[in-house]
Formats: structure tokens, C-alpha cells, sequence
């Protein structure tokens, strides 16, 4: 089976910026967030059980899920985002590991937020921290979500530490510099993931 990688940095350290670079070279690359949103697509089995717990008005009128209304939902009411939370974890999960083990690439990257703050470390050998200071978080995540930089602030505080990811890491690149920086860093660092 192909070696497990996982790649996870705070909030706009790069992490999107490292993982296309190593999806060109050759990688198969599973994003969380994507899995996350393709299980509760129109006509999955997710879909249908949110609907059924939540009522017919999570749904749009086109079908897909209502995200604003069910973040609404579970942000004010602790026990609905439990809910929600054992039910998608698991299914999201399911669909990761069998879209890790379809890889044939040489090793395969799963893409997470959140690899250190859930239980989805478990599923990689190794992990790599895409890291960039605070002040460059905020900047870049400011100016690519339009968010202002209190929301920013906010989301960092709930990620785990920038430190403790560090410990953690297997590997680390460095995303404070230039776009070829980083790319030097991936490349080296794919070289050494092939042997």
C-alpha cells in the first residue's frame, strides 16, 4: 500500500498553495474539506439523513444543503453539532481512506485543517506543517476570504497552537518567503518521500 502523508498548517499558511504543488508533481492529494462537502452532496445517503433530523428546510430549493442555516443551527445548540458530528465523521472518514487507498502515486497527501486536531493523524505515517508567523496568517487569510482580522484571530485561537504543530511535524516548510521558495521546499521534500 502507498505511504500516507498528511499535510495540515493553520489558516493561511499555504497549505492549498503546497498541496497543488505536490498534486503536479505527481501526487494523489485527498482534501478533508472536499470530502467533507462531497458527502453531503445532492442524493447522498448524508444529505438525506440531515434532511430527516433537521427538516426539509435544510435543504435549498435546488437541493443541495442549506451550510449557512446548519451552521446557524449547530454554532448556537451544542447537542445538534454533536449529532452532526457523529454522523458525518465517520462517513467522511470512510471516504478518505478509500480515496487514500486508490492512490498509485508513490506516497498520497491527505489535505487537512484539522489532521492534528481530530483523529485523522492516525491515518498517515508522517506528517507535514506548512508554516508562516501569525501576522502572515491573518494578512493572507484576510485577503483571501475578505474575513477582517478579529475573525482571523478567532479561527487561530480555535486551531491547535502553532508550537504544538511544530512538535508534531515530521516535516516542515516554510511559506513565510517567495512561491519558488516553497516549491524548492516541496521538491526536495518530494524527492525524499519517493525513496
Amino acid at each position: 500500500m502507498t505511504q500516507i502523508i498528511g499535510l495540515t498548517g493553520g489558516i493561511g499558511s499555504g497549505k492549498s498553495l503546497v498541496a497543488a504543488r505536490f498534486a503536479e508533481l505527481g501526487v494523489t492529494v485527498v482534501n478533508a474539506d472536499t470530502v467533507a462537502r462531497e458527502v453531503v452532496a445532492k442524493g447522498e445517503p448524508a444529505l438525506d439523513a440531515i434532511r430527516a433530523h433537521f427538516g426539509e428546510d435544510i435543504v435549498l430549493p435546488n437541493g443541495e444543503l442549506d451550510r449557512r442555516k446548519l451552521r446557524e443551527i449547530i454554532f448556537n445548540d451544542p447537542a445538534q453539532k454533536k449529532w452532526l458530528e457523529a454522523l458525518m465523521h465517520p462517513i467522511i472518514r470512510l471516504r478518505i481512506v478509500d480515496q487514500l487507498h486508490a492512490a498509485i502515486s508513490p506516497y498520497a497527501i491527505l489535505e487537512s485543517p484539522l489532521l492534528l486536531e481530530t483523529d485523522q493523524h492516525l491515518l498517515v505515517e508522517k506528517i507535514i506543517v506548512v508554516d508562516v508567523d501569525e501576522t502572515t496568517q491573518i494578512v493572507r487569510a484576510s485577503a483571501r476570504d475578505g474575513s477582517d482580522a478579529t475573525q482571523i484571530k478567532n479561527i487561530i485561537a480555535s486551531q491547535m497552537p502553532r508550537s504544538e504543530k511544530l512538535q508534531k511535524a515530521d516535516f516542515v516548510i516554510d511559506n513565510s518567503g517567495s512561491k519558488e521558495a516553497t516549491f524548492l521546499q516541496v521538491e526536495s521534500l518530494d524527492k525524499k518521500l519517493r525513496v
